[in-house]
């Protein structure tokens, strides 16, 4: 008898601690999944990070938590598939370089992280910081000793006196850097053991360079600078160990190279045109445009002394470029995945990226999509991320207003959760 009363009490008590690690956000208007209709008045149920129920109407539930939302539109935490979280393009660059060690660079990257997540971007895909730096971050995060979006962190490959290598300053400290440097490549089978010793090191993806750069300081052009088969040796060894790999890419002789060579993404896709469109197409490969970055440049060239005479000349010219080029290939049917190369814009204002996306010609829904559903194919992480269905990650954001109505609420994020926590509301 006092066997089962015990047993009753402890079913009890374990049944009690599982209801109050229940978290119920009541949704005015709920964008499960981008690309359907939104619902109403729906309640979204959440265990330990993940969803476990979403309900019709407004349910309450024992002694579990609500988060009442009733006056808000609730969807899917925002990714950018293109930032930069160690820096931020300015006048002190080169001082910082220079002075901040890595330790405090690391410090103020996490400050840069949380502007973003708290701007409710949830996942970002880091395609070039200092790696082991990152990978630290990264690490963190996903261990919950700090906090921050969840990272996916690129290792870089590019050839010697292209984009992704050192430039504008002294020979001896390029010489400097080059001893350290490992995955600056020459040649097919250099840029295979770069691309190797960038995943033994930790890349989740591998990010390259098949175009010179707009802020590369030398006047090298934006045209294709890594070879084909340099390009095919690194997207084989990569995708031979399970990396993805996203191309930084200008002019359209670089992207379809590039494309050819059987990268995921190209990122910026500039000059892009009705030859690539179709390689894309074929392809099933992203391009992730990067507007903010190319509307950032420009006013930097024109209002500033930030750039020097080689980057502004190409700042103005590409700059202007990309929102009509994003037109064609939104028009062409190309797949877009959200990226804004914040870093060379503050970072916190990633959603800014979406109104110049509008602004060129794409609909508000796409627009979500690129940066939810999208994103997470990219990644390869739909199973998790991306939609507001069960056994999905709670990362949940919500507005006053409906971005389908006006795009500019993504601007002015009122609440974000990241896996079940809330950093914003």
């Amino acid at each position: 008898m006092k066997k089962s009363i015990l047993a009753a009490v402890a079913a009890s008590l374990l049944s009690s601690a599982a209801i109050a690690k229940t978290t119920i956000i009541h949704a005015g208007q709920l964008l499960a999944v981008p690309g359907d209709k939104p619902l109403k008045e729906r309640s979204i149920f959440i265990e330990d990070g993940v969803i476990t129920d979403v309900r019709e109407g407004y349910v309450q539930e024992g002694s579990a938590s609500v988060i009442d939302l009733k006056d808000s539109f609730v969807m899917p935490g925002l990714m950018d598939m293109h930032v930069h979280l160690q820096g931020e393009l300015g006048p002190t660059n080169d001082s910082d370089a220079l002075k901040m060690s890595k330790q405090l660079m690391q410090m103020r990257s996490q400050m840069y992280a949380m502007r973003t997540l708290k701007a409710g971007f949830t996942t970002v895909r880091d395609v070039g910081s200092s790696p082991q730096e990152m990978y630290a971050m990264r690490d963190a995060i996903n261990n919950g000793w700090i906090d921050g979006p969840r990272i996916i962190a690129a290792g870089g490959v590019g050839i010697t006196g292209g984009h992704a290598d050192i430039s504008g300053v002294s020979p001896e400290l390029m010489a400097f850097h080059d001893e350290k440097n490992k995955t600056v490549c020459d040649g097919p089978y250099d840029c295979r053991r770069a691309t190797r010793h960038a995943i033994k090191y930790g890349a989740d993806l591998i990010k390259i360079t098949s175009t010179g750069g707009v802020l590369t300081d030398r006047a090298t052009g934006t045209g294709q600078q890594m070879e084909m088969d340099e390009l095919k040796e690194v997207v084989q060894a990569a995708k031979r160990m399970g990396r993805k790999v996203a191309s930084h890419a200008h002019q359209e002789a670089g992207i379809i190279a590039a494309l050819e060579a059987g990268v995921d993404s190209i990122e910026h896709g500039s000059y892009a045109g009705p030859a690539s469109h179709k390689l894309f197409k074929r392809s099933g490969a992203y391009l992730v445009p990067t507007l903010l970055a190319g509307d950032t440049v420009v006013q930097m060239a024109k209002n500033t002394e930030i750039l020097t005479e080689a980057q502004k000349e190409k700042a103005i010219r590409v700059g202007n470029d990309m929102k009509g080029n994003f037109a064609k290939a939104v028009d062409a049917g190309v797949k877009i995945a959200f990226g804004t190369d914040t870093g060379v814009s503050k970072h916190g204002d990633n959603a800014r990226e979406a109104v110049l996306m509008h602004q060129a010609g794409m609909d508000t829904m796409s627009i979500i999509q690129s940066a939810t559903v999208n994103a997470a194919d990219l990644l390869g992480m739909t199973d998790s991320i991306g939609t507001l269905e069960v056994g999905k990650q709670a990362d949940i954001i919500a507005t006053d207003g409906s971005p389908l109505a006006d795009i500019e609420e993504l601007l002015d994020v009122d609440f974000v959760m990241k896996g079940g926590k809330v950093f914003v509301q």
